[in-house]
């Protein structure tokens, strides 16, 4: 499969949403918070090339292509759009984007193999979304009541 099959019409191509849930891009569109469905996380909305399509980034993180398998490499564009990179090989010194899903730490989601840049960035959205939901009694602040 060559680096063009994402943008190349053809009756072999799968549609729109079906590769748009293959990548990932499945965030919920504006006016929704971009916040992922399944941990709650606060993350880096952007459209993608498959139209009325959304994918959550990693906020603030990239991380070098190389340090990706093809087809998990996401770039966006000066204008805001998020694109997946597919088996397009990354020139030497490249970064890219990591998509959420892949680092999620909901039980649900998450990809069956492992690396470990996944395995740490999966670490630290879990204590992130650990937070989220075990936040401490008023009790235990002494000036809160």
């Amino acid at each position: 499969m060559g680096d063009t099959e994402n943008s190349v019409p053809g009756p072999d191509r799968p549609d729109d949403d079906l590769q748009a849930l293959r990548e990932g891009a499945t965030a919920p569109p504006p006016p929704a918070p971009p916040r992922c469905p399944d941990c709650g996380l606060p993350q880096e909305r952007y459209p993608t090339l498959y139209d009325g399509h959304w994918v959550l980034l990693e906020s603030g993180i990239t991380v070098p292509s190389h340090h990706l398998p093809p087809r998990r490499r996401w770039l966006t564009t000066t204008d805001g759009t998020a694109w997946n990179t597919w088996d397009a090989e990354p020139t030497p010194g490249a970064r890219c984007r990591v998509a959420h899903h892949l680092v999620c730490p909901s039980p649900t989601t998450g990809p069956s193999w492992r690396w470990p840049l996944g395995t740490a960035l999966r670490e630290k959205n879990g204590h992130r979304a650990q937070r989220l939901f075990d936040l401490p009694e008023l009790r235990d602040f002494p000036d809160a009541c």
